[in-house]
């Protein structure tokens, strides 16, 4: 595609109001239980305009990151973050590599079914929780997977689905935030970043504003065990939609 959908230039405007809502609905679930804005619009967006994820997706990434960071920054659990980064800078390779070299589909396939077995597991017995050698695995899986899909976070968000939320929110924060910005450095660095990128991203963001300011008043609502579901949920639908999209 010569050209993003989402380009003013491209007067578009039902794929911006289309695109936006989408954005807005991430944004908003995100900011209420940690993460979810890649997981809902990476798909989505993909069948409006492929050329929309993960660049653009990414993009906005790093701005509801970093104020959800800012908004409950003294629940971040920097530990955690850095020990996630260590695997996720590897990880970002392998996604990179796997765009270059294997059927996308196929990978996204991979990527949906892994995210379902982790959520089973945790249902059934597994207790999942983030030790060192835990966060290092999640951060390289949620590095392959975020690169090349843009769907990152059940990997690190399944390991802390039994923190309270604002630990949840804060520290997924901070690491979507430096994780996103790893990888489009990496995707700039492997030349799949492009000027089109850039006004996409500034189109969608302030849908994804609107969604952050929105979800302000649900983080009362959602913790215990509606934040544990609710991060198991999410997780579980988004899997879900990926392998149902790359199957048909």
């Amino acid at each position: 595609m010569s050209a993003l959908m989402l380009d003013p230039a491209s007067g578009s405007s039902v794929g911006l109001l289309v695109a936006g809502l989408i954005v807005l609905v991430g944004a908003v679930v995100q900011g209420s239980i940690g993460y979810g804005l890649n997981l809902l619009a990476g798909p989505l967006l993909a069948l409006i305009d492929p050329a929309l994820v993960p660049v653009p997706v990414l993009m906005i990434a790093c701005v509801q990151a970093a104020l959800a960071v800012v908004r409950e920054h003294k629940h971040t659990e920097w530990r955690g973050v850095g020990w996630a980064m260590v695997g996720r800078l590897p990880g970002n390779v392998l996604g990179v590599l796997a765009v270059a070299s294997l059927p996308l589909a196929q990978f996204n396939i991979v990527i949906g079914v892994s995210v379902l077995v982790c959520v089973g597991l945790s249902m059934l017995s597994l207790k999942l929780s983030p030790t060192r050698p835990g966060l290092v695995v999640a951060g390289a899986a949620s590095g392959a997977f975020g690169t090349a899909s843009s769907i990152g976070g059940p990997p690190i968000a399944l390991l802390y689905q039994h923190s309270t939320g604002p630990v949840v929110r804060a520290t997924l924060g901070a690491y979507f935030l430096l994780a996103s910005i790893s990888s489009v450095v990496t995707l700039l660095i492997a030349g799949q970043v492009r000027v089109e990128h850039l006004s996409a991203a500034a189109v969608l963001l302030p849908f994804m504003l609107a969604g952050f300011a929105a979800s302000g008043p649900l983080r009362k609502f959602l913790r215990g065990p509606r934040l544990r579901y609710a991060v198991l949920g999410v997780a579980a639908a988004s899997a879900m939609f990926l392998i149902l999209r790359n199957l048909f």
